[in-house]
Order: C-alpha cells, then structure tokens, then sequence
C-alpha cells in the first residue's frame, strides 16, 4: 500500500510537471450528465422523453411484468430481407448486402459510428511476474495503452489492462477478454531473505523520519512490518465447489485478459466530453450519430486484441470476449463489431444487450433514453423516448433493427448468452424471455452461414424460454440459464467445454 500511494503522488508530481499551452486548443465542454442530455434532446429537436419505469414494483410508474402487455409490436424486423425488400438465400447476399445493412441501421440509431480519425494505441508493458494462481503457475504482464493524444494534449487517455497465462501448458493459449478492474491476482513475493533486508531499510527510514518510532521497534523488536501474504498451499484438498471463473480458465489452459472500460471512456453523461470520445471530439459534445460508451468500450477491447496479436504466448485466433450487465452489453457490441474475435460470453446483458428493444417487459428503452445511462448508447437512441418533438413521437417499434439482428452480426462465430434467475438476483427487469426471442431470431443467419443455433425452431413468438439448467449447447449459438444471480460465473463449467469443442483446442501439459 505504501509504494502504491509513492507511485500515485510521483504520477500526479510528473503530469503537473508537463506544460500545455492549452490556448492553442479549443477548450474542453464541462457539462453535467444533465447538461449533455439536454443539449443532445436539444440537437435532436426532442421536447419530452417519456420516463423511465421504475424497478419498484409497488411503485405506481412500476415496469410491465404482464406478459400480455409484453410485445406491442410483436413482428420483429426481417433479419434476411434486405431494405429493398429481396430475401437473402445466400452467405454471400449476407456478407455483401444485408449485413452492412444491418450494421449500419445498428450504428447509426443504436450505438454510434467509430469516427473515421480515432488515433492509434501503443501498447507498452509495465511489468511481467510470475504467479502461482489457484495451483496454476502463470506469467502476468500489466499492460498500458496510450493513446495517441499530439492532436489534443488535453485528454490523456491510457487503456490499462493484465494478461494472465498460464505457463504448464503448452502455447500459444486461447485466452478470454474480460471486462473489469486489472489487479495481479497473486504477486510474487520476495524470500525471506530479501524481506529481511526490506524490512532493516523500511525501519531504518522510518526512524530516520521520526525518531520516536524507535522506542516502539525497541518495545518489539520482533515484529516486521512488511510481511508475506499466504502463498499457494499445494497439500491442501481442492475447495469445496466450483473455482472462481479464473481459476476454471487457467486450469483448462485457457489465458485470460481483464481489460478497465473507465480507462477507455468513462461510465457516465458527464464524461462524454473526456475519455476516447472526447479526445477524438477535442473536448466537444457529440453529434446524435456519435458513438456511445458501449462502442467505445467495445473499440477499446479490438485494441487490446491488436496487443495480443503481437504476443506470442496468446493464439490471437482463438481470444474472446466476456461480461456481465453492462459490460454484457459492451461485450455482446464487441462480439458483433469486431470479427476478430472468435467467441463470446455475453452474460446478463439486458436491454441495451441481448435483449429485444421493443418488448415492453422490466427495463425499457424510456430506462436508456433518460439521463443516467444515454451514454451507452448514440444520441439518435433518445428518439425512441421522445413524446414530444419535430418529428412528432416514437418508440422502441419505431426501430428499424432489434437485438435478434445484433445478435446475427456475431454469427457464425460462437456466441453464448447467458442469464440467471430473478429468486438470485438476475431480476426480471432483465427479460430474460425477450433474450431468449432474441436468440432464437438469430438462429437463421447461424444456419445460413453453416452453423448451428440453438436448436429450437425459429419461431420467436412461439418458442417458449426453456427451464433453467437446460443445457442449448450444441451449435455456435449457445443459450443456458443458471441457477445463480447477476453473474455468469456459473456457466463458465458449460462454457470452456463447448468452447474448446468449437475451437478444437485441447490442454496439452508443458514439456
């Protein structure tokens, strides 16, 4: 903790230390999250949003969990009609013309355009450690991107992210992007001879800055005050239950990356105007066709795979991507924009995600196009909210594209979608059900490119979402519901199986 907080001050002592004539560039729009939102209603000549449900349901604005009342435009849009009206009957009219279409309906009215002028990443490596983790020895390398920033030196933006591999199989490994907060799982320590020599000098410079610590290592002269976190115990019985997701990856020779979505764009309005997507707009609000933080984040993990592609530990062929809530959202947009990766683990990601956008059922398009969570999306998404504007009022039926099409855009590339149950605390507001739909919508474009869905008919209004613990694992698109909560730590059991199966990777130990 105490180098840390040395290293933290000796950061913040050099970046003051750096000078920037920022009158020579435009200067940075400070808005609240409140601010930006209505400046984009503002753009888009939007009067009045509808609000929100709430998640209560006692309260009287409560969400529709009627499943009656659930589909007020139960036709979905046509996945293989094109725009103009002709059917798709082969993976080249896909590739060629509905696709792009679909990608571009997408882009533009539900999760922003890339910019054309987005600066590169370097990557640069921090640290490399080895680690035992679990009883899995491991390589652990910190990474930090940063990104170009010569054309607007005012916002600074390094992506941070920790490779994890594991060093007693043999490589190159497959390896799963995870959305969260990179820390060293289990740092290696120094023996006990060095933290003998460690402790001498920290209590010599202690003393040394204040003399009265003396008295107190005379009155203990035993005590350390750096000392050494419990290691590996390798006599121990294996723990009871399943290992943590991790540990379950490492153990079937997988790699793993976590990867800091706030270092790529923060998670709130207010920072729209920072982050990647304030440094390609030099500080300025964005346009309605802007990207939101879901795709910026999604764009963030395609420069974390340009890293793993240079390394030689990690098959650059084989990297996935993973997460839950909204970074299922962020993980499912980073699956169907990037074709690069080859699997996903899209775990809980509600509307926004792998639900359909025009269902009416727990959490709704009004509970995007409010301001505390527009920022996922582009602007032109709070058009679907809007009860009062120029262009007179629409909703989520009014959307030329729906999630099952978002979902198609991953095919035919594996893709798992994952829920738990609302008594564990994967609440209803999730619709779970309208994921389900989605799926099953998308089964079509699997089976055109020759793959397989998940072996149900395509009938979405039909199909009922299965039992719980039903295992839909037979073809690239995966559909399971755990018994757990708001995690999809449960299925990663079902998950590495039926990915190393899809991907014919099989362990092999270290020579």
């Amino acid at each position: 903790m105490f180098f840390l907080l040395v290293l933290s001050f000796t950061r913040e002592v050099a970046a003051q230390g750096v000078s920037i004539d920022s009158s020579r560039y435009p200067r940075i729009v400070t808005f609240t999250a409140q601010q930006d939102h209505d400046n984009m209603m503002q753009q888009l000549g939007i009067k009045k949003l509808r609000p929100g449900p709430s998640g209560n349901e006692s309260a009287p604005n409560h969400a529709n969990y009627d499943e009656s009342l659930a589909n007020p435009c139960p036709k979905l849009p046509d996945i293989l009609t094109t725009s103009d009206g002709r059917k798709v009957i082969s993976a080249a009219m896909w590739w060629t013309q509905r696709q792009p279409q679909i990608a571009g309906d997408l882009e533009r009215e539900v999760y922003g355009r890339l910019p054309k002028n987005i600066p590169k990443v370097t990557w640069t490596l921090k640290i490399t450690d080895r680690e035992f983790i679990g009883r899995t020895p491991a390589i652990v390398k910190q990474l930090v991107g940063h990104v170009d920033n010569s054309e607007y030196p005012l916002i600074n933006v390094d992506i941070n992210m920790m490779l994890v591999v594991p060093t007693n199989v043999k490589g190159p490994v497959p390896v799963l992007m995870m959305f969260g907060f990179p820390t060293f799982p289990s740092p290696a320590q120094p023996p006990p001879a060095d933290m003998e020599k460690l402790n001498a000098a920290f209590k010599e410079m202690m003393i040394k800055n204040d003399p009265s610590v003396k008295a107190i290592f005379d009155r203990y002269p035993a005590y350390t005050p750096i000392t050494r976190l419990p290691g590996p115990n390798f006599f121990a019985p294996p723990p009871a239950g399943d290992l943590p997701p991790t540990e379950q990856l490492l153990a079937a020779g997988w790699g793993y990356v976590t990867i800091e979505p706030n270092s790529i764009q923060a998670d709130n309005g207010a920072g729209l105007t920072r982050g990647i997507i304030g440094l390609v707009n030099k500080g300025q609000p964005r346009k309605p066709d802007d990207w939101g933080s879901l795709r910026a984040w999604a764009w963030g993990a395609a420069r974390g795979l340009d890293y793993l592609e240079t390394d030689t530990l990690v098959n650059a062929k084989k990297v996935g991507i993973e997460g839950v809530s909204r970074y299922g959202k962020a993980a499912l947009v980073t699956l169907a924009f990037e074709s690069r990766f080859a699997v996903g683990l899209i775990g809980s990601s509600g509307k926004g995600g792998a639900t359909l956008h025009r269902r009416v059922f727990g959490e709704a398009v009004e509970s995007l196009t409010g301001s505390g969570e527009y920022h996922w999306m582009a602007g032109n998404y709070l058009k679907y909210g809007a009860s009062e504007a120029s262009f007179g009022s629409k909703t989520g039926c009014d959307l030329p594209v729906d999630s099952h099409e978002l979902i198609a855009l991953c095919a035919p590339r594996l893709t798992f979608i994952s829920y738990g149950i609302p008594e564990k605390g994967d609440a209803k507001w999730l619709d779970q059900q309208g994921s389900y739909m989605a799926t099953v919508a998308a089964g079509p474009v699997f089976k055109l490119l020759g793959a397989k869905d998940i072996g149900v008919s395509n009938d979405y209004q039909q199909e009922k979402m299965p039992p719980m613990l039903t295992d839909m694992l037979n073809g690239e698109l995966a559909w399971r519901q755990h018994d757990g909560g708001h995690t999809d730590a449960p299925n990663f059991k079902y998950f590495i199986p039926w990915a190393n199966k899809f991907l014919k990777y099989e362990r092999i130990a270290a020579p």
